[in-house]
């Protein structure tokens, strides 16, 4: 991953969409331009795999399905406003706290607390199977994302169709092994701040303070209010929050184990597969956090492909700063 500094490489010889607002198809009911929602409908949980999941639904039960997965330090009302857009266009639409956050609970109290990749992947296949549910449209950012990825490249027969935030995010502990320039490294500042007992003593004293800081950091031209910030801070007193978020950040470093369970599917990321379902893959061009360029991901993805830059002074937290582009690239990705 490049510093930011370093992303300004020109899309054109990529065909690369240079906005939502360019794409090649539009829904048969046009998108609402933004739907000034704050809360979702009342909450639901379902038992999955090793967790209780607590989730938000809209839609209709039998539509269509899309899968919105959050990442750090964010939440499901990342999605807020793309979830209504959705849903009146037909679409079942799930946004699930992944573990550590919100109503997200583990069943048992002597499970590891594991925030390596494979694990909250394999938390959206225990979902969906949970929900029966055979296929869906995954849409993410940040650790969204990289589950998104993860599903799509080990159980394609489960995506119909991938909106990846930053890309092909799929990693693993060998390659995290690499140095990086030191201005690279410098944006992973709070990796390396996690890998001490002193960081995560912080991190879990002042964490409404340290997540404020980098949706600031990640989204400089974003200027959310208190109300919308700790609307979402508030799913961090999930008791396991600050354990999945310290493991996560120690296993890509490899100062922390993994569950043998995993080991397979791990060893099938480090060869980074490729993902071959329908994919958009979008960018804001003001994302203040590290993430690669387009054109070191694009061969990556080996069905029908897009690439979309979504300009505006957009930041990391895309669903939520543009949700109208966001839910429209989950459409045509699903119409691919």
């Amino acid at each position: 991953m490049l510093a930011t500094a370093a992303l300004g490489v020109a899309a054109a010889p990529l065909g690369l969409v240079r906005s939502a607002h360019a794409a090649p198809s539009s829904p048969a009911t046009p998108l609402a331009r933004r739907v000034q929602a704050t809360a979702f409908a009342p909450l639901k949980t379902v038992r999955a795999g090793l967790l209780d999941i607590e989730y938000a639904e809209a839609g209709p039960a039998n539509g269509p399905v899309v899968i919105l997965l959050h990442g750090w330090p964010y939440d499901i009302h990342s999605y807020v406003e793309v979830t209504p857009m959705l849903a009146k266009l037909g679409y079942r639409v799930l946004v699930p706290f992944l573990r550590g956050y919100g109503g997200t609970r583990f069943v048992s109290g002597d499970t590891l607390r594991n925030g390596q990749p494979s694990a909250l992947a394999e938390d959206v296949v225990q979902f969906m199977d949970a929900l029966r549910i055979r296929t869906a449209v995954l849409g993410g950012f940040d650790w969204g994302a990289r589950s998104a990825d993860i599903v799509a490249a080990l159980w394609p027969e489960r995506v119909k169709a991938l909106v990846a935030v930053s890309g092909y995010l799929i990693g693993s502990q060998a390659a995290g092994q690499a140095p990086l320039p030191p201005e690279a490294e410098l944006q992973w500042w709070y990796q390396f701040y996690f890998a001490t007992e002193r960081g995560r003593a912080g991190y879990d004293r002042n964490r409404h303070d340290f997540a404020r800081l980098i949706w600031k950091l990640a989204s400089p031209k974003w200027n959310f209010d208190d109300a919308t910030f700790d609307r979402s801070a508030a799913s961090f007193a999930n008791d396991d929050h600050v354990d999945i978020v310290i493991h996560n950040y120690r296993w890509r470093l490899g100062l922390a184990q993994g569950e043998s369970r995993y080991d397979a599917l791990e060893g099938r990321l480090a060869q980074s597969p490729s993902i071959g379902v329908p994919t958009i893959t979008m960018e804001g061009d003001a994302n203040g956090a590290p993430h690669p360029p387009p054109e070191a991901y694009a061969k990556r993805f080996t069905g029908k492909y897009e690439h979309r830059l979504i300009t505006g002074g957009i930041g990391h937290n895309l669903p939520q700063e543009d949700p109208h582009a966001f839910a429209q690239a989950i459409v045509d990705a699903d119409r691919l």
